[in-house]
């Protein structure tokens, strides 16, 4: 059975919990659609500053549903292209929200539940937690922009091993290599997640979107171009009341009270 999304706020966080009947939390279309219209609302809500994603029952997710990508093998091509773009959506949602997306990872990170973390801004994941992309054991290749993800992360020979091999890697290991930026002891995931986001909402919402902006221009962009928007993105951010306040608070040695 497919996973559902359930959201619940805590503070000025919104938090999108997988979770399924069959303990598995697969992904559907059905998921993908509810992640996105989540994300949508949580971008118009001005009281939510940040978004958790995370698995209930000690499983993050994992991955597609096998039983559902067997039978569409039946379908035309552009019904399977369709039920591929769901997932691709949400994932371009995820990256592209202009507040902070922090996965916490419990257990398996699997396939298209992997790719979803790797989507995410920042990781935060339970030490015994495992990422698994095992596409090439049942035949597929990756979906989800996990080669995108992996490519801008990793040197090319890593992300070869991980995704033509498909061997699971711990946390600690991707915590050594810069794709998962918090340990937490099992069953403590969450609790990171949200001191994480406590840290991120003490930062003017105005500068997180901007660095997340600029962070997925980067890559394309030569260095005159991103000196360009970095330009841009300054002087807006300059002109904000929350420059103005940053700015007083330091000179006069006190805490800012931002927007």
């Amino acid at each position: 059975m497919a996973a559902e999304l359930v959201s619940r706020t805590d503070g000025q966080t919104l938090i999108l919990t997988l979770q399924g009947a069959g303990g598995q939390h697969t992904l559907g279309p059905d998921v993908y659609a509810a992640g996105i219209e989540a994300l949508n609302g949580a971008e118009r809500n001005s009281d939510v500053r940040s978004v958790v994603l995370t698995g209930a029952g000690g499983l993050f997710s994992a991955g597609g549903d096998l039983v559902r990508l067997q039978a569409s093998r039946a379908l035309e091509e552009q019904a399977q292209a369709a039920g591929v773009d769901g997932l691709h959506d949400w994932v371009e949602t995820l990256r592209t929200h202009p507040k902070p997306v922090v996965a916490a990872v419990e257990g398996v990170a699997a396939g298209a539940g992997c790719a979803l973390a790797l989507a995410c801004d920042f990781i935060v994941a339970a030490r015994n937690a495992r990422f698994v992309l095992a596409y090439g054991r049942v035949g597929l290749s990756p979906d989800g922009g996990a080669s995108w993800a992996l490519a801008q992360a990793l040197p090319r020979m890593l992300a070869s091993e991980w995704l033509m091999l498909g061997d699971a890697l711990p946390a600690e290991r991707l915590h050594t290599l810069g794709l998962v930026n918090r340990l937490a002891d099992p069953g403590a995931a969450l609790v990171g997640a949200l001191e994480l986001c406590a840290a991120l909402h003490e930062r003017p919402a105005n500068v997180l979107a901007s660095v997340k902006e600029l962070l997925a221009e980067a890559p394309t962009n030569d260095l005159h171009a991103q000196l360009a928007r970095e330009r841009a993105h300054f002087v807006a951010n300059l002109r904000h009341a929350n420059a103005g306040e940053g700015i007083a608070a330091f000179l006069d040695k006190r805490a800012p009270r931002f927007r």
